[in-house]
């Protein structure tokens, strides 16, 4: 069979991924290469083209995080950052640290050292994104929206670059009448920035070997909320934490509420994706979050505004895979740069694009983008302050998979002498492995409702998946292939059923995964939502079998982020 024509383009250095990384990595590239040529006497850089490939309908429409970001790389990138409308919600000055019981509070008399953000800036991932990609477009550098990358094109063990995903297939795999076949785009460097649990990304860590001696990720997802309120709270950059409640003590993660402008909270949880309870529902705590006295006060008389879901790579410095390999880099949360004490990676992400950059300019004025060359982008990187901070706090999540009150006392001793623990590397596991079977957690019999805690949603408080999903702006064309490949349903229906009573029905923050009974047979069957799959990738990480392999959808599809 003959392969398929497509479109071929050629480009100097191409970006898979429009989040901050890549749009922090291709602003610096373009400002070095325009500085550059400014230069009388300097070898022009002629024609250099710059391209950034973005899977959803626009830049930042996939940007979600909490967010509090670490603005030192931000102040060299973009020096007049708050003249040039940098929309940042609010800078930190006034911050609290709670530890809950399900209807009381312990404050915490200081902020612990790790936890201290005054001189951050509590930002909205989305619109942060959206400005850079303005920046970008005004030096010129070419941004498609629109365009998810499904394939890494090789020449042999050298990566070209990425084939995008074709449009108009139906879900029998079918071209439809507006059939566009994907194009072919090559470069002399990719730079994958696909954030966390990136497909592409995980296919070129494989190919290299580039996780070998490295511990496997580790994940959190954090779920949620924006909120418009009646009146001033919070002030804008106020910044609360807490931990305990509604989590159990074996489950590590935290709810915060941050203030932003306008009278806007955001208000959300982050749940570990170690923990063992099978019957845990990430969606399900967070609205008990909300149900906490202190938070619903907050949000008293409020409305929802938007709501997101995501997953943030917290395994640590051990996790992050060797960052340069044959025609391209890693950066970003794709290659698990993310620091899981600070809750921050905004600034790790930014930093990592910016010293990729300076290799790749290098590598331009040089002629010799060679592996040599692109292996200096991981040399500067850990040098940078940012991984020196990672690295002192290298076995933070590794002590957590203990629970949180063992985890918080390892993590003391390991502040005190320098990320060290009883050994200067606490090995760990893939999260998928920490899942016990129901047998195993809960005795022969499932918990009760009870004791799981089920949430009554009243939909003014608190909202089920479907609703809060409305309020993602989550759409996919529905005639084409599901995203979320399931590769063998008899284990969903088997071993799946029976020892872990299908935990994808509660770990999917978008209510994704459905099983259905027939009523004359009793018959089951896993019906999968794909439209309302936020891309939080969720699902790729915990279940129990690696049953569910998530990969880009038609281009164009997904959330729509605007303010989270």
């Amino acid at each position: 069979m003959t392969e398929e024509a497509r479109d071929v383009m050629e480009v100097d250095v191409l970006f898979v991924g429009g989040g901050i990384a890549s749009l922090s990595s291709a602003l610096h590239l373009s400002n070095l290469i325009k500085a550059h040529n400014e230069k009388p006497d300097a070898k022009q850089l002629d024609e250099v083209t710059i391209a950034v490939l973005e899977k959803g309908f626009a830049v930042g429409a996939h940007g979600i995080s909490g967010a509090v970001m670490d603005p030192a790389p931000l102040k060299e990138l973009v020096p007049d950052f708050l003249e040039k409308g940098a929309p940042l919600e609010g800078e930190v000055k006034k911050e609290s640290v709670y530890l809950l019981t399900k209807t009381g509070k312990i404050k915490s008399p200081i902020t612990p050292p790790p936890m201290n953000n005054h001189g951050n800036y509590v930002v909205s991932m989305s619109k942060l994104n959206q400005w850079f990609g303005e920046l970008l477009e005004e030096n010129g550098v070419d941004v498609f929206p629109e365009f998810a990358g499904v394939e890494v094109l090789y020449d042999g063990d050298r990566v070209i670059g990425v084939r995008t995903g074709d449009k108009g297939i139906d879900a029998a795999g079918n071209k439809k009448s507006n059939y566009e076949p994907g194009a072919d785009l090559h470069a002399r460097v990719t730079v994958f920035g696909e954030g966390s649990r990136g497909s592409l990304t995980k296919s070129v860590i494989a190919r290299f070997g580039l996780d070998e001696d490295r511990n496997p990720p580790g994940f959190e997802v954090g779920v949620k909320e924006v909120w418009e309120l009646p009146e001033a709270r919070l002030e804008p950059g106020e910044v609360i934490h807490c931990m305990g409640y509604p989590l159990k003590s074996d489950t590590f993660g935290g709810g915060f509420i941050y203030g932003m402008k306008d009278n806007m909270v955001s208000v959300g949880q982050l749940t570990s994706l170690d923990y063992s309870d099978p019957f845990i529902d990430p969606h399900r705590e967070f609205q008990k979050f909300k149900l906490h006295p202190m938070v619903s006060a907050i949000l008293k008389d409020g409305k929802l505004i938007q709501y997101g879901a995501k997953t943030a790579p917290v395994g640590g410095y051990y996790s992050v895979p060797k960052l340069a390999f044959p025609g391209g880099v890693l950066i970003g949360d794709g290659a698990n740069l993310f620091n899981g004490q600070k809750i921050k990676g905004i600034d790790l992400a930014m930093r990592s694009g910016m010293l990729a950059a300076e290799a790749i300019f290098e590598g331009l004025v040089a002629d010799d983008l060679s592996d040599v060359q692109l292996a200096t982008y991981a040399q500067a990187f850990s040098k940078s302050r940012e991984v020196k901070n990672l690295y002192k706090v290298r076995n933070f999540h590794q002590a957590m998979t203990r629970g949180l009150y063992l985890g918080l006392m390892t993590a003391v001793v390991q502040y005190v002498l320098g990320g060290r623990a009883l050994s200067n590397r606490l090995s760990a596991r893939p999260d998928h492995t920490h899942m016990k079977t129901v047998a195993q957690k809960y005795g022969t019999a499932a918990p009760s409702a009870e004791a799981i805690g089920d949430v009554k949603y009243d939909k003014t408080l608190t909202f089920d998946k479907e609703t809060d999903v409305y309020y993602s702006g989550a759409i996919h064309e529905e005639a084409q292939p599901s995203h979320l490949r399931v590769l063998d349903f008899d284990i969903c229906y088997g071993k799946c059923a029976e020892q872990y009573q299908n935990p994808c029905v509660r770990f999917c923050p978008a209510s994704v995964y459905e099983m259905t009974v027939d009523e004359s047979t009793g018959k089951k069957t896993l019906k999968i939502n794909f439209s309302n799959c936020v891309h939080c990738k969720t699902c790729d990480v915990k279940d129990p079998f690696e049953n569910i392999q998530w990969v880009p959808p038609e281009g164009g599809g997904g959330p729509k982020y605007t303010v989270v």
